[in-house]
């Protein structure tokens, strides 16, 4: 499923509550942990999408279906991707205390199991994923890591 998303602003609170409104049918309660962390990763994505580009994109989720999710929840990912037209590859920025943004890919790197970005025609693609199973718990964190991305097959660290 996919929505189409304009370069303003506004839309950042669209897509939020249009990605709410999908978990319904994907067994994700609205309250679950795994929801929250997906609404605030469509929200980090969103806004780079739209602050940093000026293009419009184009917002994908992937949701497990409620059946499959609950026969093998620890098998239940769920992806988001953003693709856009601008050709300009994420940065991660290194911000200092005061600033009041430039945080975004840093806190997809930690709430995230995996993300990376690809490039995609004229533009990119940026793209996280949440493993149902690690949710819930830091002790649940061997399903995915959270710490390393992929750049079009170079792997990055956070540090």
């Amino acid at each position: 499923m996919q929505l189409e998303i304009r370069p303003d602003p506004a839309e950042v609170g669209r897509a939020r509550r249009w990605a709410r409104s999908r978990l319904a049918g994907s067994g994700i309660g609205a309250d679950e942990p795994l929801a929250e962390t997906l609404i605030l990763l469509v929200s980090e994505l969103v806004t780079n999408a739209v602050v940093h580009t000026g293009c419009p994109a184009v917002l994908r989720l992937s949701l497990p279906v409620a059946e499959a999710a609950e026969e093998a929840p620890e098998e239940a990912v769920v992806r988001l991707e953003v693709a856009d037209r601008s050709d300009r590859a994420p940065v991660p920025r290194c911000v200092n205390g005061e600033s009041t943004g430039g945080r975004g890919l840093a806190l997809v790197d930690g709430l995230a199991d995996r993300w990376g970005w690809s490039a995609e025609g004229a533009g990119k693609r940026i793209w996280c994923e949440l493993d149902r199973c690690a949710q819930g718990s830091e002790a649940a964190r061997p399903c995915g890591g959270g710490a390393a991305a992929a750049y079009d097959g170079l792997a990055y660290e956070a540090v």
